[in-house]
């Protein structure tokens, strides 16, 4: 038998191999480092862990803690060494992060199914089922490889992501829904008289800024200014830029606001809400503060974060199927941050899929389409859902991707209690159905 060419030692190509290996199929992990290091990278290890050592929540009534049960079920060889090599952080799964990429090689490498090659590849091969996933860091002689099978505006390779809010968390009376000048799509507006303008300015100008690995990165902004640079240029840049009041009449006064922010449904479901050119390279903690200074925003729950850094990822809902096979050749699959997932258990559990489904496809059974209802499988909907190329910035799990439930429920930890429960019934299911 072929073995199945994964393309990438990072936490997707490791979960895929996992997969496949435990079935065993046997696969072969290409993995550039350490002959060819990354600008982040420190070491040679697979599922080198290059930014937090942490995998967030682990509690069930946060996405994150729903993700990790949901990986569970499907035998993730993540979660076990990140539970086997944890370190005391309450709520939070935080892992000695060298001995868990140690621990994730030593186990795939002791595998007789699995070879490790330490070469980098620069073409997509030819032949045979193919994992790709090479993650944001992946290395230009390949990105051209990719190239050719995307088109040239398909293929980003810098991410540029306002912050995402969830609706439930907005005080909607400080809010209203407007277009500007009546016409188009409706947006949700936040207005600010003069003093909160300015005060929110000064902040974002004293603001601490996360600075870049890659030399130069800062070129690419004339084209998408993150918000503090503008808000540096002039006390008005802002006002003329992404928070532009012309044309917006608050129904409540009857006038246009002094500025606004808008904010631009992310999802059918309403759930989510982005903060219309917000990107930024603020610290996490100072895009809570300063952005909760947004009237309405107050308590603002921010699923993710802005960002601005290098980050090679394609507009998935283009070329992916819901089973994560790419649409012009069904040989080929793709999984983690490459498809347009954000964080460690997101790109992790996309390898999860991406190995179940090539093994069946070697097996000749029906390939899974994971249902919205879980995590895992919102996150795939999500990537695979048409929307225009301009709108799609990379996602990390979150209950606003999930279908609401059919009796809304105003108290949130029963109402993400029963989505988890509903999350986890529907993937017990799956489970039996197709005897993962």
């Amino acid at each position: 038998m072929m073995p199945v060419k994964i393309i990438g030692g990072g936490l997707a190509g490791c979960e895929s191999a996992w997969q496949l290996s435990k079935r065993k199929i046997p696969v072969e992990i290409y993995e550039m480092r350490p002959s060819v290091m990354t600008p982040v990278h420190k070491t040679g290890y697979l599922a080198e862990l290059v930014c937090s050592n942490s995998f967030k929540s682990k509690e069930i009534t946060n996405a994150s803690g729903l993700l990790k049960e949901e990986m569970r079920l499907l035998d993730s060889l993540l979660l076990k060494v990140a539970e086997e090599t944890g370190i005391p952080a309450g709520v939070s799964l935080v892992v000695d992060r060298e001995l868990f990429s140690k621990r994730v090689e030593e186990i795939l490498s002791q595998s007789p199914y699995v070879s490790i090659i330490r070469e980098e590849v620069k073409d997509i091969p030819k032949e045979g089922i193919v994992i790709i996933a090479t993650g944001p860091l992946t290395s230009d002689d390949f990105s051209k490889s990719l190239q050719d099978i995307l088109d040239t505006n398909s293929l980003y390779f810098f991410d540029a992501v306002s912050p995402i809010v969830s609706a439930d968390s907005l005080d909607f009376n400080k809010l209203f829904f407007a277009s500007r000048y009546g016409k188009g799509e409706e947006y949700l507006n936040a207005p600010l008289t003069e003093e909160e303008y300015k005060r929110f300015v000064e902040e974002l100008i004293k603001a601490d800024v996360v600075n870049s690995h890659f030399e130069g990165e800062e070129r690419f902004f004339e084209a998408c200014l993150p918000i503090e640079v503008m808000a540096k240029r002039g006390i008005d840049t802002l006002r003329f830029g992404p928070m532009k009041p012309v044309g917006l009449v608050d129904p409540r006064t009857g006038k246009e606001p002094y500025a606004v922010v808008q904010l631009r449904p992310e999802n059918k479901y309403k759930t989510l809400y982005n903060l219309v050119g917000f990107q930024t390279r603020l610290k996490w903690l100072e895009q809570k503060r300063i952005f909760r200074m947004i009237p309405g925003l107050e308590r603002a729950e921010f699923v993710r974060y802005g960002v601005m850094h290098r980050n090679t990822y394609f507009y998935a809902p283009k070329f992916l199927e819901p089973t994560l096979q790419f649409k012009k050749d069904k040989r080929i699959f793709f999984a983690g941050q490459i498809i347009g997932v954000e964080g460690y258990m997101e790109s992790a559990s996309m390898g999860i899929v991406a190995g179940i489904n090539a093994y069946r496809l070697i097996k000749g059974k029906p390939l899974i389409i994971f249902p919205p209802e879980t995590i895992i499988g919102s996150l795939i909907s999500y990537i695979t859902t048409p929307i225009p190329p301009k709108d799609f910035q990379p996602m990390n799990a979150n209950f606003g991707l999930l279908p609401p439930l059919e009796k809304p429920i105003k108290n949130k930890k029963i109402k993400r209690e029963i989505l988890a429960k509903r999350s986890l019934n529907t993937l017990y299911d799956i489970i039996k159905r197709y005897n993962i």
